[in-house]
């Protein structure tokens, strides 16, 4: 039989907690790495780290513009105070341009259709034309962007909308060897003489994200956007950036069980040997990944323990050895890996993801807390 243990302290729940320090250092550094303006990227909450709060810190420390995909977060931005150029890029034809025409947010314009929709909503429109430069996806296919950059220039001198700015993607960045990074860049040189040749002259050019800003020179252009790098994010693995979340956990139950005891749905772990088994009250509707089941660590009691037996919708189970774990103690599940702990790179990879999947997947039942 195993033996559980009453809960001695106060348990509270878990929080993630963001440090907008690290958020301040990061901007600094991508600041210094671009020669023209530095959007800071502000979507999906901040990349799972609070939209308003990274947006004022970027803008604090180097940032001049906010980047987001929906005007619904454009608008949101604009709710909290923030009064500084936004730009939305992902938005379907029917979207309330109206609404982003009166709240000075600027969208993209991926298509014809797009730019007729946004030339409906009023006059005093700006508008970034978006090219696809190699990722089949958002932005005009090249052989439509001729005739989208010919349609922006009536509606330019009809005044009904400018023009300040084109934009591109690219799709390999985080491979600076990819040759697909040089075919990008030269569809995006093309496609910028293809609209001075209209006769636009949009002053906002923008292609490179976080891992061309660290390693491809030749793709900044008057600004660039950053987002995961801003929260200590670096895909292309090349610069040292300060991660700025950490996800903490209190111990809610503690079991001392005999060896052959099965842990979990399934019944895939069992004790090899006796130990005293944790209970975390986190689990996959909070984000964290059922595939990290039987390989994930946390730091509890200074020492790290493995999750045993499978991920479940609220809770996970962590085999703590020998340590005479109490319940409310608390495990940090990740951090920056200053005392040991696991960070959200090594999440990644007990889940076979990237650190962008882990960080935004956090639920909203965890409490969020910010400091600088």
């Amino acid at each position: 039989m195993s033996a559980v243990l009453a809960a001695p302290v106060p348990v509270v729940g878990p929080r993630l907690a963001v440090d907008l320090d690290a958020v301040a250092a990061n901007t600094r550094l991508f600041a210094d790495r671009t020669p023209g303006a530095l959007m800071a990227v502000v979507k999906a909450d901040g990349f799972g780290h609070g939209a308003a709060a990274v947006a004022r810190t970027a803008l604090a420390h180097g940032a001049a513009w906010l980047g987001v995909t929906s005007l619904a977060e454009a608008l949101a931005l604009r709710a909290e105070g923030l009064t500084a150029p936004v730009l939305s890029w992902l938005n379907p034809v029917d979207a309330d341009y109206t609404a982003a025409v009166g709240a000075r947010v600027d969208v993209a314009v991926p298509s014809r259709a797009h730019l007729e929709a946004v030339t409906r909503a009023g006059i005093g429109a700006r508008v970034h034309l978006h090219l696809d430069t190699g990722m089949a996806r958002d932005g005009a296919p090249p052989a439509e962007w001729g005739a989208l950059c010919r349609d922006a220039r009536r509606a330019e001198r009809a005044g009904l909308l400018r023009v300040v700015g084109v934009m591109g993607h690219l799709g390999c960045a985080d491979d600076p060897a990819d040759p697909a990074n040089a075919a990008g860049r030269a569809a995006f040189d093309h496609g910028l003489a293809t609209a001075r040749a209209t006769g636009l002259r949009p002053p906002l050019r923008h292609l490179a994200a976080t891992a061309a800003t660290l390693t491809d020179p030749a793709s900044l252009h008057t600004m660039t956007r950053v987002g995961a790098g801003l929260v200590g994010i670096d895909p292309s693995g090349t610069t040292r950036l300060h991660p700025a979340l950490t996800l903490t956990a209190p111990v809610v139950g503690v079991r001392r069980v005999a060896a052959g005891t099965a842990v979990g749905y399934g019944r895939t772990w069992t004790a090899s040997r006796p130990t005293t088994l944790a209970l975390l009250p986190l689990g996959y509707a909070d984000g964290l990944p059922r595939a990290t089941s039987g390989r994930a660590e946390v730091l509890l009691r200074g020492r790290r323990c493995r999750l045993v037996g499978r991920v479940s919708m609220d809770q996970v189970v962590v085999d703590a050895g020998d340590e005479r774990v109490r319940p409310g103690e608390v495990a940090t599940v990740f951090g920056a890996g200053r005392h040991g702990e696991p960070t959200t790179a090594e999440w990644a990879v007990w889940a076979d993801t990237i650190e962008h999947e882990i960080v935004t997947g956090i639920g909203a039942r965890v409490s969020r807390t910010a400091s600088s």
